[in-house]
């Protein structure tokens, strides 16, 4: 009687030093156990000592726990929490370039309009547009656009912050 391991995602929240390499060796961890990282943010805090790292990694709930367990062992790792969404505020930002001649461009501009989009940049042939928000709305956007031909697409990964203060790491 073998249950099938049900397959979720987790967004850990990591405050590490901000040292040279740790990026790599966080990286590097993931690689050599054979772990996924869906996406991976970095960048330093208010306190330029040190750096928060989002990752979203998915598993089952063995694997799950292991990564949390293995990160949080690293020398730069200060602290490791999971982001849970009912808890969290997640955004991501997307940067996609549409082909839009003249006949098209009134259509892309006006789906963007609807989902709060900024054009950016406006070419004879296309647009460059940014959007930010949580993972469903940017892929509801993406559908949208789907009558279009997209010449590129940039994504960020998800930064998150944990709402109200209680869970707030002082270092």
């Amino acid at each position: 009687m073998g249950m099938d391991k049900l397959m979720q995602k987790k967004v850990l929240q990591l405050l590490v030093d901000n040292t040279s390499g740790v990026l790599s060796r966080i990286s590097g961890l993931f690689s050599r156990r054979g772990y996924n990282i869906e996406s991976i943010t970095a960048g330093v805090t208010a306190d330029p000592r040190f750096t928060r790292i989002t990752i979203v990694t998915s598993g089952d709930d063995e694997i799950l726990d292991q990564i949390e367990k293995q990160v949080a062992k690293l020398v730069d790792v200060r602290d490791i929490k999971e982001l849970k969404p009912e808890k969290s505020v997640y955004r991501e930002l997307a940067l996609i370039k549409v082909k839009a001649g003249d006949q098209e461009r009134q259509g892309v501009i006006a789906v963007a309009d609807i989902f709060r989009a900024k054009i950016i940049d406006v070419a004879k042939e296309s647009l460059i547009i940014e959007l930010t928000g949580n993972q469903d709305k940017i892929a509801a956007f993406m559908d949208l656009l789907s009558g279009y031909e997209i010449l590129e697409l940039a994504r960020t990964g998800i930064a998150g912050l944990g709402r109200g203060i209680e869970d707030v790491t002082y270092l």
